[in-house]
């Protein structure tokens, strides 16, 4: 696990103890990441949903950080004849962790490969209809085992980012905030309209992991769940709405640790469901390589995205979640 977590985390000064605790997070899991294998079932439950539906591509997969790289799966698509791809990207929201440094990556990628491929980034989903109801089944799946009673307080959770980084997230400045405030807005009114209750919402961060004179995003779910407690709260209701798949940041920080403190506390406690594999996200996958296809060749599309924030982008600006050590080249962006 060392390798990947130095991977992972090169350039942002964490320190080797720091590196080694969250290791033993993997080694308390089972010794491994989950993710390669989630990775797996997505692609494979992708092929079925194409070929489902008469969409006759292939579907190629590339990690940032572990096995198979970027630059293998390209090198892969080269010796196949392929000429021009549409990059899926595992994150639904505007930043640079979750956008710009897949592009730099991207870049270096097809710098190092001969003959690449023309790769075409699709556009943040965070409000995409299939995104929203795969949340929103989780949801109201976590709230019935609590038992149909108990009144629940929604709190959506996703991976904490330095302030600078979100301020700088977007064409114009804090869209990773803006974004997951619309899309647990969407779940929160699409899990009422079921139940016939509103359960109240907050937007809580975990996995933080820079230095601490960094000011990053707060509050820490388990200082929020503490304050919740304090209110008078009796149960909580966990929707990882910044993951799309039960990787380590939900199993140990949500599972493991928010769990515990859950329990010490007394609050009820449920934690909804990542996408995975749900139906609705992986036609997500296909609407949007179907929407962009159509872009591509000039036709006018209606464009799936709920909320008032509309449908983002197709290509960024250049600068746009800018990276906050140095400037670096990325693909899919416009020209300076």
């Amino acid at each position: 696990m060392m390798p990947f977590l130095e991977n992972v985390t090169r350039g942002r000064g964490i320190s080797r103890e720091r590196l080694e605790e969250v290791g033993q997070h993997y080694f308390e899991l089972g010794g491994r990441s989950p993710i390669n294998d989630q990775c797996r079932a997505l692609v494979e439950a992708v092929n079925s949903d194409l070929a489902a539906h008469g969409v006759d591509v292939p579907v190629y997969w590339g990690n940032r950080n572990w096995e198979p790289y970027l630059a293998d799966t390209l090198a892969q698509m080269s010796r196949d004849g392929i000429r021009r791809a549409a990059a899926f990207v595992t994150s639904a929201y505007s930043s640079y962790s979750g956008c710009r440094q897949y592009r730099e990556n991207l870049y270096d990628a097809v710098a190092t490969t001969a003959a690449a491929p023309r790769i075409d980034k699709l556009r943040h989903y965070f409000n995409h209809p299939g995104f929203v109801e795969a949340f929103a089944d989780a949801g109201e799946a976590a709230l019935a085992s609590l038992g149909g009673e108990q009144v629940a307080r929604l709190v959506f959770v996703t991976h904490s980012i330095p302030t600078q980084m979100a301020a700088s997230s977007g064409p114009s400045g804090r869209a990773y905030v803006t974004q997951h405030h619309s899309a647990a807005e969407l779940v929160e009114a699409e899990i009422a309209r079921r139940t016939g209750r509103r359960h109240g919402w907050d937007l809580a961060y975990c996995s933080r992991s820079g230095p601490p004179r960094v000011p990053w995003l707060e509050p820490d779910i388990n200082e929020h769940l503490t304050t919740l407690s304090r209110r008078g709260t009796p149960a909580v209701v966990l929707l990882p709405i910044g993951f799309v798949s039960d990787h380590v940041e939900v199993l140990y920080d949500l599972d493991t640790e928010a769990a515990a403190t859950a329990d010490k506390l007394g609050l009820g406690f449920a934690r909804a469901a990542t996408p995975g594999i749900h139906p609705a996200f992986v036609a997500t996958v296909r609407d949007l390589l179907v929407e962009r296809s159509k872009v591509e060749s000039g036709l006018v599309v209606e464009r799936s995205a709920l909320g008032a924030l509309g449908p983002a982008w197709d290509v960024c600006e250049a600068g746009c979640c800018s990276n906050p050590r140095a400037a670096r080249p990325a693909l899919c962006e416009r020209p300076a």
